[in-house]
């Protein structure tokens, strides 16, 4: 049994932890005893943006065993459609598999719906390749080509 909510604060260690444990996020995450202020920071920014929400996933014991960021974006385009934003989708390695994924997914689409959104986007890096898979059985559909830019 899994419980979703906005994180705390005090669950950032194992945010970034999550966020840590892949190929790509070994690289590009910081995990310490003492939590990067950089990822403090962050923190409060969305904490303090109506339009954000970080939300964990933890199991019976309240261990965080997952994560995502969701955002809601407002439009003008589609008759001023709202969409939501679901980035930086971490489930434990030991849970990986037991369905936690796809309940974290569907309750964060009900946010999103919840919030007036007419549509949910996402991205995953090309190379992952169980990730797209996971994402197409959910219903997402690859039907833009996404581009990033390094500043």
């Amino acid at each position: 049994m899994y419980r979703f909510r906005r994180a705390r604060r005090s669950d950032l260690a194992a945010i970034v932890r999550l966020l840590a444990d892949d190929d790509l996020g070994v690289t590009r995450e910081i995990v310490s005893d003492l939590v990067d202020a950089r990822y403090l920071s962050a923190f409060t920014a969305i904490e303090a943006d109506v339009n954000q929400l970080l939300a964990v996933a933890s199991d019976a014991s309240d261990r965080v065993v997952g994560c995502l960021q969701l955002s809601f974006l407002p439009g003008l385009s589609r008759t001023g459609m709202w969409r939501g934003q679901i980035e930086s989708v971490r489930v434990a390695g030991d849970v990986r598999g037991s369905g936690l994924g796809s309940q974290f997914i569907e309750w964060a689409v009900a946010q999103c719906a919840a919030r007036g959104c007419g549509l949910v986007q996402l991205t995953t890096d090309k190379t992952r390749k169980d990730s797209i898979h996971f994402y197409e059985k959910l219903g997402f559909v690859a039907s833009h080509e996404g581009m990033k830019r390094a500043l």
